[in-house]
Protein backbone atom coordinates (compact mmCIF):
# COMPACT_ATOMS: atom_id res chain seq x y z
CA UNK A 1 0.00 0.00 0.00
CA UNK A 2 1.61 3.43 -1.32
CA UNK A 3 -0.24 5.32 1.97
CA UNK A 4 -0.22 4.06 5.26
CA UNK A 5 -3.60 2.77 6.43
CA UNK A 6 -4.04 5.83 8.65
CA UNK A 7 -3.26 8.58 6.02
CA UNK A 8 -5.96 7.25 3.85
CA UNK A 9 -8.50 7.17 6.74
CA UNK A 10 -7.71 11.03 7.42
CA UNK A 11 -8.33 11.70 4.24
CA UNK A 12 -11.47 10.11 3.98
CA UNK A 13 -12.38 12.02 7.26
CA UNK A 14 -12.04 15.40 4.78
CA UNK A 15 -13.40 13.90 2.00
CA UNK A 16 -17.04 13.29 4.12
CA UNK A 17 -16.84 16.66 5.52
CA UNK A 18 -15.87 18.80 2.22
CA UNK A 19 -19.24 16.49 0.73
CA UNK A 20 -21.00 17.92 3.87
CA UNK A 21 -19.92 21.14 3.34
CA UNK A 22 -20.61 21.06 -0.53
CA UNK A 23 -24.59 19.92 0.40
CA UNK A 24 -25.48 22.46 2.73
CA UNK A 25 -23.64 24.84 0.38
CA UNK A 26 -25.18 24.05 -2.57
CA UNK A 27 -28.49 23.67 -1.25
CA UNK A 28 -29.03 27.06 -1.49
CA UNK A 29 -29.35 26.59 -5.22
CA UNK A 30 -31.63 24.05 -5.34
CA UNK A 31 -36.16 24.84 -5.41
CA UNK A 32 -36.10 22.83 -2.11
CA UNK A 33 -32.79 23.63 -0.04
CA UNK A 34 -34.36 20.40 2.38
CA UNK A 35 -33.12 16.99 1.09
CA UNK A 36 -29.74 18.31 0.29
CA UNK A 37 -29.12 20.24 3.73
CA UNK A 38 -29.98 17.20 5.75
CA UNK A 39 -28.00 14.73 3.69
CA UNK A 40 -25.15 17.25 4.23
CA UNK A 41 -26.10 18.00 8.17
CA UNK A 42 -25.92 13.43 8.11
CA UNK A 43 -22.51 13.73 6.73
CA UNK A 44 -21.00 16.30 8.83
CA UNK A 45 -22.45 14.40 12.16
CA UNK A 46 -20.62 11.03 10.54
CA UNK A 47 -17.38 12.74 9.81
CA UNK A 48 -17.62 14.31 13.65
CA UNK A 49 -18.12 10.73 15.18
CA UNK A 50 -15.82 9.23 12.72
CA UNK A 51 -13.11 11.71 13.82
CA UNK A 52 -14.21 11.24 17.69
CA UNK A 53 -13.24 7.11 16.18
CA UNK A 54 -10.16 8.22 14.57
CA UNK A 55 -9.37 9.90 18.33
CA UNK A 56 -10.12 6.97 20.76
CA UNK A 57 -7.87 4.23 21.64
CA UNK A 58 -9.53 1.18 19.15
CA UNK A 59 -9.67 3.93 16.29
CA UNK A 60 -12.03 2.92 13.39
CA UNK A 61 -10.61 0.91 10.76
CA UNK A 62 -10.43 1.58 6.83
CA UNK A 63 -12.91 -0.91 6.10
CA UNK A 64 -15.27 0.25 8.71
CA UNK A 65 -14.79 3.60 7.21
CA UNK A 66 -15.21 2.49 3.22
CA UNK A 67 -18.35 0.53 4.71
CA UNK A 68 -19.89 3.50 5.96
CA UNK A 69 -19.46 4.88 2.78
CA UNK A 70 -21.07 2.34 0.66
CA UNK A 71 -23.88 1.94 3.10
CA UNK A 72 -24.37 6.12 3.28
CA UNK A 73 -23.91 6.48 0.06
CA UNK A 74 -26.09 3.73 -1.33
CA UNK A 75 -29.16 5.46 0.57
CA UNK A 76 -28.44 8.75 -0.41
CA UNK A 77 -28.02 7.48 -4.36
CA UNK A 78 -31.70 5.82 -4.39
CA UNK A 79 -33.34 9.89 -2.26
CA UNK A 80 -31.42 11.34 -4.97
CA UNK A 81 -32.15 9.49 -8.20
CA UNK A 82 -35.78 9.70 -6.84
CA UNK A 83 -35.94 13.13 -6.37
CA UNK A 84 -34.11 13.91 -9.50
CA UNK A 85 -36.33 11.88 -11.89
CA UNK A 86 -39.97 11.53 -10.06
CA UNK A 87 -40.14 14.71 -7.93
CA UNK A 88 -37.43 16.53 -9.44
CA UNK A 89 -36.68 18.74 -6.70
CA UNK A 90 -33.52 18.88 -7.09
CA UNK A 91 -30.36 17.40 -8.70
CA UNK A 92 -27.36 17.44 -6.03
CA UNK A 93 -28.12 14.75 -3.36
CA UNK A 94 -27.57 11.78 -5.89
CA UNK A 95 -24.11 12.74 -7.49
CA UNK A 96 -22.82 13.80 -4.70
CA UNK A 97 -23.96 9.98 -3.00
CA UNK A 98 -22.83 8.68 -6.35
CA UNK A 99 -19.03 9.81 -5.02
CA UNK A 100 -19.12 8.62 -1.72
CA UNK A 101 -20.56 5.01 -2.79
CA UNK A 102 -17.80 4.91 -5.99
CA UNK A 103 -15.06 5.11 -3.32
CA UNK A 104 -16.59 3.11 -0.49
CA UNK A 105 -17.20 0.40 -2.95
CA UNK A 106 -13.80 0.81 -5.18
CA UNK A 107 -11.75 0.86 -1.51
CA UNK A 108 -13.17 -1.98 -0.09
CA UNK A 109 -12.42 -4.03 -3.65
CA UNK A 110 -8.96 -2.76 -3.36
CA UNK A 111 -8.42 -3.74 0.03
CA UNK A 112 -9.55 -7.77 -0.90
CA UNK A 113 -8.01 -7.61 -4.35
CA UNK A 114 -4.97 -9.57 -3.30
CA UNK A 115 -7.10 -12.56 -2.15
CA UNK A 116 -9.56 -12.31 -4.95
CA UNK A 117 -9.51 -15.24 -7.50
CA UNK A 118 -8.99 -14.53 -11.62
CA UNK A 119 -12.44 -14.03 -12.00
CA UNK A 120 -13.35 -11.98 -9.04
CA UNK A 121 -10.38 -9.93 -10.60
CA UNK A 122 -12.38 -9.22 -13.71
CA UNK A 123 -15.72 -9.01 -11.81
CA UNK A 124 -14.40 -6.46 -9.93
CA UNK A 125 -12.67 -4.62 -12.76
CA UNK A 126 -16.31 -4.33 -14.86
CA UNK A 127 -17.98 -3.65 -11.46
CA UNK A 128 -15.42 -0.30 -11.18
CA UNK A 129 -15.98 0.51 -14.56
CA UNK A 130 -19.86 0.33 -14.28
CA UNK A 131 -19.48 2.54 -11.20
CA UNK A 132 -17.44 5.03 -13.35
CA UNK A 133 -19.83 4.87 -15.92
CA UNK A 134 -23.00 5.23 -13.65
CA UNK A 135 -21.04 8.42 -11.69
CA UNK A 136 -20.61 9.85 -14.78
CA UNK A 137 -24.17 9.64 -15.86
CA UNK A 138 -25.38 11.12 -12.35
CA UNK A 139 -22.92 14.59 -12.68
CA UNK A 140 -23.96 15.26 -16.73
CA UNK A 141 -27.31 14.55 -15.34
CA UNK A 142 -27.52 15.80 -12.44
CA UNK A 143 -25.11 18.98 -12.14
CA UNK A 144 -24.65 19.87 -15.81
CA UNK A 145 -27.81 19.60 -17.48
CA UNK A 146 -30.24 19.59 -13.98
CA UNK A 147 -33.18 20.74 -14.96
CA UNK A 148 -35.96 22.12 -12.32
CA UNK A 149 -38.21 24.40 -14.12
CA UNK A 150 -41.25 22.44 -12.60
CA UNK A 151 -39.49 22.53 -9.04
CA UNK A 152 -39.20 26.13 -9.27
CA UNK A 153 -42.65 26.75 -10.08
CA UNK A 154 -43.64 24.60 -6.37
CA UNK A 155 -41.03 26.26 -4.96
CA UNK A 156 -42.59 29.84 -5.92
CA UNK A 157 -46.23 28.85 -5.35
CA UNK A 158 -45.31 27.80 -1.94
CA UNK A 159 -43.19 31.16 -1.31
CA UNK A 160 -46.23 32.95 -2.68
CA UNK A 161 -48.44 31.09 -0.09
CA UNK A 162 -46.04 32.03 2.84
CA UNK A 163 -46.43 35.62 1.58
CA UNK A 164 -42.44 35.65 0.95
CA UNK A 165 -42.20 37.60 -2.53
CA UNK A 166 -38.62 38.52 -2.03
CA UNK A 167 -35.28 37.41 -1.31
CA UNK A 168 -33.43 34.36 -1.45
CA UNK A 169 -36.27 31.78 -2.17
CA UNK A 170 -38.97 34.47 -2.76
CA UNK A 171 -41.74 33.71 -4.65
CA UNK A 172 -40.14 36.09 -7.55
CA UNK A 173 -36.39 34.41 -7.80
CA UNK A 174 -38.48 31.16 -8.19
CA UNK A 175 -40.94 32.09 -10.74
CA UNK A 176 -37.94 33.61 -12.36
CA UNK A 177 -36.22 30.65 -12.68
CA UNK A 178 -39.19 28.12 -13.61
CA UNK A 179 -38.88 28.52 -17.27
CA UNK A 180 -37.72 25.91 -19.54
CA UNK A 181 -36.88 25.40 -23.89
CA UNK A 182 -37.83 22.04 -23.64
CA UNK A 183 -41.10 22.42 -21.48
CA UNK A 184 -42.71 25.35 -22.55
CA UNK A 185 -45.88 24.69 -21.05
CA UNK A 186 -44.51 26.07 -17.86
CA UNK A 187 -43.62 28.97 -19.37
CA UNK A 188 -46.35 30.60 -18.85
CA UNK A 189 -47.52 30.14 -15.69
CA UNK A 190 -44.23 31.67 -14.45
CA UNK A 191 -44.84 34.98 -16.56
CA UNK A 192 -48.54 35.00 -15.34
CA UNK A 193 -47.23 34.88 -11.71
CA UNK A 194 -44.44 37.30 -12.38
CA UNK A 195 -47.01 39.48 -13.98
CA UNK A 196 -49.58 39.45 -10.81
CA UNK A 197 -47.25 40.13 -8.27
CA UNK A 198 -45.25 42.82 -9.79
CA UNK A 199 -48.73 44.59 -10.80
CA UNK A 200 -49.58 43.83 -7.34
CA UNK A 201 -46.40 45.58 -6.10
CA UNK A 202 -47.09 48.60 -7.98
CA UNK A 203 -44.00 47.73 -10.30
CA UNK A 204 -45.69 48.95 -13.69
CA UNK A 205 -42.70 48.79 -16.21
CA UNK A 206 -41.39 44.81 -15.15
CA UNK A 207 -45.52 44.11 -14.71
CA UNK A 208 -45.46 44.95 -18.79
CA UNK A 209 -42.21 43.59 -19.64
CA UNK A 210 -43.95 39.85 -17.97
CA UNK A 211 -47.32 40.66 -19.16
CA UNK A 212 -46.00 40.90 -22.78
CA UNK A 213 -44.05 37.61 -22.44
CA UNK A 214 -46.95 36.18 -20.64
CA UNK A 215 -49.17 36.84 -23.98
CA UNK A 216 -46.37 36.01 -26.41
CA UNK A 217 -46.61 32.65 -24.45
CA UNK A 218 -50.18 31.76 -25.21
CA UNK A 219 -51.73 34.19 -22.37
CA UNK A 220 -54.60 32.74 -20.35
CA UNK A 221 -55.31 29.93 -23.02
CA UNK A 222 -52.20 28.33 -22.17
CA UNK A 223 -52.93 28.32 -18.54
CA UNK A 224 -54.92 26.32 -16.23
CA UNK A 225 -57.56 28.43 -14.55
CA UNK A 226 -57.24 26.82 -11.40
CA UNK A 227 -53.24 28.35 -11.48
CA UNK A 228 -54.20 31.89 -12.38
CA UNK A 229 -57.17 31.40 -9.44
CA UNK A 230 -54.27 29.98 -6.73
CA UNK A 231 -52.25 32.99 -7.64
CA UNK A 232 -55.03 35.61 -7.28
CA UNK A 233 -55.56 34.14 -4.21
CA UNK A 234 -52.72 34.41 -2.40
CA UNK A 235 -51.78 37.90 -3.70
CA UNK A 236 -55.49 38.91 -2.09
CA UNK A 237 -54.68 37.11 1.14
CA UNK A 238 -51.39 39.41 1.35
CA UNK A 239 -53.38 42.63 0.37
CA UNK A 240 -55.89 41.97 3.24
CA UNK A 241 -53.16 41.15 5.52
CA UNK A 242 -51.37 44.66 4.55
CA UNK A 243 -54.43 46.04 4.85
CA UNK A 244 -54.89 44.99 8.24
CA UNK A 245 -51.23 45.86 9.01
CA UNK A 246 -51.90 49.87 7.68
CA UNK A 247 -55.19 49.73 10.08
CA UNK A 248 -54.24 48.57 13.17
Amino acid sequence: MILAESTIVWILLIFDAVIGVVLIIGSRSQPFPTPAKRFGTLMLIIAGLLFMGQSAENSTSLEAHLGILSVVGAFGLVTGIHHMLNTRREVLVAPMAGFMFCVGVAGLITQTWEDLTRFEHWAGFFALVVLAGGQTWLVFRGLLIGRLPLAWSQAGMVALHKGQLHGPHGAIECFEKAWDGDEEHLNPMAYSALYKITQFLGLDEQAAHWHSLFIESGGNNAVAVEWLDAVDECLSKMGHHTEQDSEE
